[in-house]
């Protein structure tokens, strides 16, 4: 009987999607109707009406949705998510600024003569956004708020546009210091040694986050480099999608270092406080909000006005990113309430075949989870049931890991539920339709599919570095 609520619950919140309802408000909806009728269902049949939950029941799984949030979320080792708002505080001050603008039209024009040049800026900027931030959500919308006006206004396709800002601002799930790579150096090194032990072996090996960190440099340099290539090739054979419109290179030295210096220096600062271990990425993104504001002054474009604007603003952002995030623990508590996670874990360990066989579902099952859970729920409810078993067969932690992160990545990505569509939709014009930005991430998804399948013909491409750097 569970499982057909549990379908229940996937129908409903699939229908309330596809009705126009939003997000924030489709996932708690879809949970709320489903957890009643369960209740109502089993007190109707069994006399109990949490008969058809793991323990306790309806009031106490629905309550616990917005009760536990703050234990999801906010214990200490979970603190990242306090740097949302200040990270979109950053991004916001260097738009209104126009800093971030100027850094995007001077990468622009050293990009020139080259055909896409504004769309190759706009990863570039965003690979260095996603590593100063380390967040998806909040670096999704701070592209979106930088680069959707430049590219529109420069005539690209907006499929192609928000396509590019999408992949751009994801790519902090797995160029370091990302926020997930944090999340599974733990569980990843506890599940190293879980599966040590099922093997005897005693004199164990160990696995850290400065081992996913150096795993994670070429994967997303590669996907970087892939991006690139594929605006290269829009914008010279598909001329309608990237109009012909190249800048002028200049090369007026003075110029480009005033306008790269600045931007540059804050992300390096953020950045290189994270990896230096002189601040964690929650003060990390104090440091950035600050540096963004004191840039903003010095370049005397900073006033009363400007900063109350700005205060609004990502008052507004980050409110709808937490609603969504409330709404998503709502739906997520009651999927477990259901046993949906029991049910996906007993399948999972009874799979036939070898090892790559189970690594294949694994992942599938972890793609389709990103749908409609956070990667830290992921990283902490699913990943310590399936990896100790994937690693007890042969299989390297840092290249598990990293092949994790980029599917986390991927469903992000993904329509209809990829939250990164979401939380960019949240933040660009009304008459943008959804449609159009499914179809510009499609050919991006495409991309880190195929890179998910070369990192897994050669496991290399993760595992050389560490080794090199820390054997």
């Amino acid at each position: 009987m569970e499982l057909v609520f549990l379908a229940l619950l996937f129908v409903l919140m699939m229908y309330a999607l596809g009705s126009g309802f939003p997000v924030a408000f489709a996932l708690p909806g879809s949970a709320i109707v489903t957890i009643a009728l369960a209740g109502f269902t089993g007190y109707l049949i069994e006399g109990d009406s949490s008969a058809y939950f793991i323990q306790d029941g309806p009031i106490e799984w629905l309550t616990a949705g917005v009760i536990n949030f703050r234990g999801i979320y906010w214990e200490v080792e979970r603190d990242t998510l306090i740097a949302i708002p200040l990270f979109i505080f950053m991004g916001i001050m260097l738009q209104r600024s126009k800093i971030a603008e100027d850094l995007l039209v001077t990468m622009a024009q050293l990009f020139g003569p080259v055909p896409g040049g504004l769309g190759i800026s706009v990863i570039i900027v965003g690979a260095l956004l996603a590593a100063s931030t380390g967040i998806v959500g909040a670096t999704v919308v701070t592209m979106g708020l930088l680069s959707l006006p430049v590219m529109l206004k420069q005539k690209y396709d907006i499929k192609i546009a928000t396509g590019t800002i999408l992949a751009s601002g994801t790519l902090g799930q797995i160029i370091p210091p990302s926020i997930i790579l944090i999340l599974l150096g733990d569980v990843i090194s506890s599940s190293y040694q879980e599966a040590q032990n099922m093997l005897g072996i005693f004199s164990q090996d160990s696995v850290s986050v400065g081992d996913l960190f150096a795993g994670a440099i070429f994967p997303g340099l590669i996907l970087v480099g892939f991006y690139i290539t594929y605006i290269l090739y829009i914008s010279n054979f598909k001329k309608h999608l990237i109009p012909d419109q190249k800048l002028e290179r200049h090369f007026n030295l003075k110029e480009i270092i005033l306008s790269l210096y600045s931007p540059l220096f804050l992300i390096f600062i953020v950045l290189g406080s994270i990896i230096l271990g002189v601040a964690t990425p929650t003060e990390a993104s104090s440091l950035g909000a600050i540096g963004a504001s004191l840039l903003a002054f010095i370049n005397r474009r900073l006033d009363l006005h400007i900063l109350k604007d700005v205060l609004i603003k990502t008052s507004k952002i980050t409110s709808m990113i937490f609603i969504l995030l409330i709404g998503a623990t709502i739906f997520s508590l009651v999927f477990r309430g259901l046993e949906g996670d029991i049910f996906i874990n007993s399948a999972l360990s009874s799979i036939p075949g070898d090892v790559y066989v189970k690594l294949a579902v694994v992942m599938l099952a972890i793609f389709l989870l990103g749908f409609i859970l956070d990667f830290i729920e992921i990283t902490y409810v699913v990943i310590p049931v399936v990896a100790p078993i994937l690693l007890s067969m042969g299989l390297d932690p840092i290249w598990l890991g990293i092949l994790i992160a980029i599917n986390l990545q991927t469903s992000f990505l993904t329509p209809p539920f990829g939250f990164a569509i979401f939380y960019l939709k949240s933040v660009i014009p009304k008459e943008v339709e959804t449609v159009d930005i499914y179809k510009g991430v499609i050919p991006f998804i495409i991309i880190q599919i195929l890179t998910i399948i070369l990192i897994v013909l050669v496991p290399e491409i993760t595992t050389w570095l560490p080794n090199k750097i820390f054997n």
